[in-house]
Order: C-alpha cells, then structure tokens, then sequence
C-alpha cells in the first residue's frame, strides 16, 4: 500500500539528514504537486538537495490529486500542501499519510486515514535500530528545522523510549 507525505516530514527529515528513514520505512513515498512546488522552494541549499536525491533516486515520487472538488473543499480549513496529500492519500488508498500540523492530523484522522509524522517516524527508526537517541534527533529538529514539540509531549515520547 501506497504513503503519501505532506512537506513538513520531508522538509523536517532532510534537514536533519534523516530523510533515508522514510523510504527504509515506507518504500515509495508519494507528494502531491503542491507538496512538490513547496519542497522545490526549500531556502537551504543542502535540504533542496537531499530532497532532490531522493526524488531521482526514485522512490520519493510525485502525482497530482485529481479530485478538485474535495482539494477545494479541505482547503477551507488547511492549507494547500496538506489537502492535496490527504486527497491524494485517499484516492490511492494510501496505507499511511504523512503529516505533522494538527489540523491536518485532525482531518486526515476523521476522514479515517492511518497517520504518523516525523516524531512516528523517528520512533519507528529508534526500533528499528537506526535511530540510537530521540532526545538527539528532537534537538536537531528544533536547531535545523525549527520544529516545535510541547514539552509534554515530548517529555512522554521519551519516557516511552526510556531516555
């Protein structure tokens, strides 16, 4: 089954050169054109390219959501990037869909859609055994990417990884 991404857990993975996670996880990961012209407009060079990479290496992919009518209406409530994906996500019946805002993850999840973002992802890696601290991979994110975690949550995340 296919997963599809909206930007942030591309753009948030490739800042701190962790994006090879998602396609050891995932396979092939689909972007809508959207989520495509974003991550084409990424301002550090060194991101740009590693996203770059993974689309020619192929298995970061690309594909418009052909369902205007439900894009136009999700675009009421999120912003283009993230209802392309989740349109893009149901009409491949997509296995997961990537996404880290909340309202995002609020509508994917009412819509029925399996969810995870960059903090389920790098989870995943730490049991994998690819990941070897979440508290290093957290500060990254907010050094490189700027990501924003609340310190509850985050505070939980590592007490369930026992760090």
């Amino acid at each position: 089954m296919p997963t599809v991404s909206n930007s942030s857990p591309v753009f948030n993975l490739a800042c701190i050169e962790r994006l090879n996670l998602l396609h050891e996880q995932f396979g092939d990961v689909w972007i809508p054109q959207a989520v495509e012209a974003e991550l084409r407009n990424v301002p550090d060079r060194a991101v740009g390219r590693r996203i770059e990479q993974a689309q020619q290496a192929g298995w970061l992919k690309s594909r418009s959501a052909t369902n205007a009518t439900l894009v136009n209406l999700l675009t009421l409530e999120l912003h283009l990037g993230e209802a392309e994906a989740i349109a893009l996500a149901l009409e491949m019946k997509a296995d997961h869909v990537l996404i880290d805002e909340r309202d995002g993850r609020a509508l994917a999840r009412q819509l029925g859609l399996r969810l995870t973002g960059v903090l389920g992802v790098l989870l995943r890696g730490k049991k994998m055994g690819r990941v070897q601290s979440i508290k290093s991979e957290i500060e990254a994110l907010r050094m490189k990417a700027h990501f924003f975690i609340a310190p509850a949550l985050q505070a939980a995340i590592l007490t369930q990884v026992g760090e």
